[in-house]
């Protein structure tokens, strides 16, 4: 399991962001998409194709974090079997553009 210096900031920015609200609920939160993160070692295959992928010349999946306003898309791939979580961004954001990439 790779978590890609992008994701990072990623979790780190929404971590900031809800826990200005709820501090407690930001902790079970973090808690909770580090367990999908982890869960991704087993048959990470399950999860569909992001729309991102479409552009790529490899497959960009995703996998689905929290309820509500607080749901996250978790978007990685999967190269000779080792899982890289490239992106982890906020529900309600459009799909990677031309200006931010799956390729980072």
């Amino acid at each position: 399991m790779i978590i890609s210096e992008p994701a990072e900031r990623d979790i780190e920015a929404a971590f900031r962001r809800l826990a200005e609200r709820d501090p407690v609920a930001a902790i079970r939160w973090y808690n909770r998409l580090l367990q999908v993160i982890y869960s991704l070692d087993t048959f990470p295959e399950r999860c569909p194709l992001a729309p991102e992928s479409k552009g790529l010349t490899r497959e960009v999946r995703q996998v689905l974090h929290g309820r509500r306003q607080h749901k996250y898309r978790i978007l990685f791939d999967i190269k000779d079997d080792e899982v890289r979580v490239l992106h982890v961004r906020h529900g309600a954001r459009l799909a990677l553009g031309e200006t931010e990439s799956a390729e980072e």
